[in-house]
This record gives structure tokens, C-alpha cells and sequence, in this order.
């Protein structure tokens, strides 16, 4: 049903449990009923200055509780929140509010360089920091009692494997499923409390928010990854869940050496990527359950997830489609491929974004039938387990983010000394991979790899930075001229000790 209601999120769990804890956020506790509160005067202090129903807004924050007080204000009366990357650079940002038509930019107090450059950029974008909001008198606001599961709650950049990054639409519906899927599969009992130290620009991030407003439950925000205050928060906040990627999960393992989490604590949601079996096996001898997922963006997080008591078994897989979704494996002849075979990761479920903001032909690239084709391979085993076999081909995750070679290439290639470009991953034991690039330069320039890494620096998030360059006469392509960025890979053995 397209046009299918459901009371306010947060104004109808305000409703249910308004005694219930919402969120522990440092020496700060809130319910349910003092967030709505925060969030109603915020929407009030919104719309004062300006702000519309159905407009986009950029939000530039941290992991803090104005943030989730800012988002659900701006659900409350309707607003379109584009939620950006922290980690970016002001031409990076400048970029996707331009491309997003937002009308506001709400901001950190301590981004005061990056405000000034988009000002610059953007004269027309009403910009303002979180602190000025707050000082705003506020007028009555005008609350939509009524949410569209259709309609688009949330805008998230991602990028693609070439060109710009683009804007995934997240409905209140896909959040809503997401949510659902999520608590079938880990189930949900009186007493979970999810530990939040992922970004909330992250749909890993968002979605806890989520699930904290429509299951009722409390969630714990850290600004940060903090190893110990992690481990003292899951027990004196009695945490039952915590989303992870492996290189945090490694940390835990190894900072808890001979300790134990509590018994209380049901699991680790590890995504980017599948773990190694070394450190599943320290899992299973603390008894930490580990749920490996798969998702993306255009999935509202999580699709896929390996329960616990396959984690050994399956090792490599990413496991089965959560309740709402479907998934098949699509080999090149456009057939459903049989067991064992790879091919195209193909995903269909309410979760999934109905497509690109103002990007039809993206769209209509993606979609065929109602599936999604994600450009992620792999293959299902006979009992229907998922093995990702390469993340959207040449994709690089690096400490949980995603890094697109084609993206780094294009500035590269910005660069006057340089003509051509290829960048590709290498494993990394801290981050899990790492970008390095590969630099065909010209006969009559003479430039050194760090003046390429100061340029890199000035353009992109620094973790997007190659952590080392090579020079070399010509980068290996195949006959239609395409660069073979696997065969790059193999290059990097000839270099690999010089890497850290």
C-alpha cells in the first residue's frame, strides 16, 4: 500500500512508554517523554527560522544527543533530513548540498572553517550551528501527527563506483522494515539496550535510532569507538547489543583478555565484511555471539545476517535474508544462478530505497522488476547461505567505511604532474584494507608522492588518502581501455613490504 499511515514515531512511543529511557548520552539520561520535549521545542525553534515542511536539510553533526534531538525535530514537522559524512571535506560537502537542493545546513559549533567555505560556495543556504538554534525562541510548531510510510525520511550520500556520489532515499517505511527485520531475526526481549559508538551519519548509525523509537528500548551513545568505556558502559548500563565492524570488535577482544561481557549480553552486529576465523573462534571461547551482516545504504542497513550458531560452520558467509527481504544470485546470462555459482547480488524488500534522489536514470539502472542489483558478486551454497566474494567489485572498506577507488582516481587525475591513475585496496591489519594508488606521471613533470598526498588531503576525507603511491610507465587495462584494477593488486605484492 503506497499510501499506507502510521502515527509519528516518536510522538506515538512518547505516547506509549513515556517513562521509558530513550537514551544515555555521557552523565546525561533522557525518556522517551523528556525527548520528545527536546525534539518538540527544536521543531518550534525550526520552524522559527525558517525551516518548511517537505524542504531538505543538511545535518552536519557528531554522535551527541542535540543530534537525535535535531533529527527527530525535523521528522516531527516533515522535513527531509540529508544527513552528510563529517569525515568530508567542505568541496565534498559543498557538492552533495548542491546536488540535494537543501535549503538549511544545521551544523556543529566547532565547524566554523568548513560553515565559512560553504557560505562561500552557496549563498542562497541558510546555514546555522546547533547552538544558535537552540537560543531561538521558539514559535508553536506545526507537528505531523502522521507519517507516510512512502514518504522520504532521510537522504544518505554514497558513492558510486564512478562518477558522483549519489543521494539513496530512505522512506520512513524502509526504517520502519529494517527495524522489523532486524527484531524477527534478533529477536527483541524487555530489557535490550543497543550501544551506539557508530557514526549516526552512517545508516548503521541511523538505524539504532530507529529501532529505539519504535521497539521502546534505550539506546547508549558514544561520541566514539572507546575501547574501555565501551566495556564499562555494556555493564553499567546493562547493553545487550552493540553494532560493530571488525576492527572494533578485534579491540574488545582483545582489551577483555581473560574478562567476560556479562551474561545479559546477547550479541555483536558485525558488518563491513566477513570476519576472520581466528577472531570468531576468540568470540566463541568469551561466549560473545556474533551476527555477521551484510547491507548497504540502499538497504536501510542490514539485509542479510548469519546467526550465531553458523558463524563457525558457514564461516565466509554473510548468511540468510531477514524476514521482509528476498535475495537471489544472478549469473551473466540474466539467469538465476545455481548453487555454488557467482554472479550478481540481487535484492528485493521493503527495506530498499525506491531509488535516487533526483536520479532516475540511476535509478532505473538499479532496478529491474522491483529487485535491486547492488554490482556486488557473490554466490548462495544449497542451503541458501550468502558468500559476498567481492564488495561492489572494486570497492575498499576501510575501518567500516566505504572507499570508492574511481572517486580517489578523479582527483588524481586533477592533479597537472599526473596523466593517468589506478587505485586499489590492500589489507591492512588495523584498518582491514587501505587505498594505494598507482601514477602514470608526465615525461616533463617531476612530482613526488608527497605533494600527491598533500593534494589528496586537501580534496578528500583523509581515511580516502592512498597510504602509499607508485610511479609507474602505464597502468594495466584491458582491450575496451578499462583499468584492470585486480591486476593492480598483483603489483602491489612487488611493493607490499614498504606499506604499513
Amino acid at each position: 500500500m503506497p499510501n499506507e499511515t502510521m502515527p509519528n514515531f516518536l510522538k506515538k512511543r512518547a505516547f506509549l512508554t513515556p517513562e521509558r529511557t530513550a537514551v544515555y548520552f555521557q552523565e546525561q539520561t533522557l525518556t522517551f517523554k523528556e525527548l520528545y520535549h527536546c525534539s518538540l521545542e527544536a521543531a518550534g525553534q525550526l520552524q522559527a527560522f525558517g525551516v518548511q515542511k517537505d524542504q531538505y536539510v543538511g545535518v552536519l553533526l557528531k554522535n551527541h544527543l542535540d543530534t537525535l534531538v535535531i533529527l527527530f525535530a525535523l521528522q516531527l514537522i516533515g522535513v527531509k533530513a540529508v544527513i552528510l559524512n563529517n569525515r568530508l571535506t567542505s568541496a565534498e560537502l559543498i557538492w552533495q548540498l548542491k546536488d540535494s537542493k537543501a535549503a538549511f545546513l544545521i551544523l556543529e559549533d566547532s565547524f566554523t572553517k568548513t560553515q565559512l567555505e560553504i557560505n562561500q560556495q552557496i549563498s542562497s543556504l541558510n546555514t546555522i550551528t546547533k547552538t544558535r538554534l537552540f537560543q531561538i525562541d521558539p514559535v508553536v510548531p506545526a507537528i505531523k501527527d502522521e507519517i507516510c510510510l512512502s514518504e522520504i525520511c532521510t537522504i544518505m550520500y554514497t558513492s558510486g563506483t564512478t562518477g558522483n556520489p549519489k543521494g539513496v532515499m530512505q522512506t520512513y517505511g524502509n526504517h520502519w522494515w529494517s527495524s522489523v527485520g532486524s527484531a524477527l531475526n534478533l529477536g527483541f526481549i524487555e530489557g535490550d539496550c543497543w550501544l551506539c559508538s557508530v557514526p549516526l551519519f552512517h545508516i548503521s548509525g541511523i538505524s539504532i535510532l530507529m529501532r529505539s523509537v519504535i521497539y521502546g528500548m534505550p539506546i547508549v551513545l558514544h561520541e566514539n569507538f572507546n575501547i574501555e568505556q565501551t566495556i564499562e558502559d555494556i555493564h553499567a548500563k546493562k547493553v545487550t547489543i552493540m553494532s560493530v565492524v571488525g576492527t572494533m570488535l578485534t579491540q574488545i577482544v582483545e582489551t577483555l583478555k581473560d574478562r567476560r561481557l556479562p551474561d545479559y549480553f546477547r550479541c555483536m552486529l558485525l558488518g563491513g565484511g566477513p570476519a576472520p576465523l581466528p577472531l570468531l573462534q576468540a568470540c566463541v571461547e568469551k561466549e560473545i555471539p556474533v551476527f555477521q551482516t551484510y547491507g548497504m545504504t540502499e538497504s536501510s542497513s542490514q539485509i542479510v545476517t548469519l546467526s550465531p550458531e553458523y558463524s563457525l560452520t558457514k564461516l565466509g558467509s554473510a548468511g540468510k535474508p531477514l524476514f521482509p527481504s528476498q535475495l537471489m544470485i544472478e549469473n551473466e546470462n540474466g539467469c538465476p544462478a545455481s548453487s555454488g555459482e557467482a554472479g550478481e547480488i540481487v535484492v528485493k524488500g521493503p527495506n530498499v530505497t525506491p531509488g535516487y534522489l533526483y536520479r532516475p536514470e540511476a535509478t532505473t539502472e538499479k532496478f529491474r522488476n522491483g529487485w535491486f542489483y547492488t554490482g556486488d558478486i557473490g554466490y548462495l551454497d544449497e542451503e541458501g547461505f550468502l558468500y559476498v566474494i567481492d564488495r561492489r567489485s572494486d570497492l575498499i572498506i576501510s575501518g567500516g567505511e566505504n572507499i570508492y577507488p574511481a572517486e580517489i582516481e578523479a582527483v588524481l587525475l586533477a592533479h597537472p604532474a599526473v596523466v593517468e591513475a589506478g587505485v586499489t585496496g590492500i589489507d591492512n591489519a588495523k584498518w582491514g584494507q587501505v587505498p594505494i594508488a598507482f601514477i602514470v606521471k608526465r615525461e616533463d613533470n617531476i612530482v613526488s608522492a608527497d605533494e600527491l598526498q598533500q593534494f589528496c588531503l586537501a580534496r578528500l576525507a583523509k581515511y580516502k588518502v592512498p597510504k602509499a603511491f607508485y610511479f609507474s610507465e602505464k597502468l594495466p587495462r584491458n582491450a575496451a581501455k578499462k583499468l584492470l584494477r585486480r591486476t593492480l593488486r598483483e603489483w602491489v605484492a612487488d611493493h607490499e613490504d614498504s606499506i604499513d
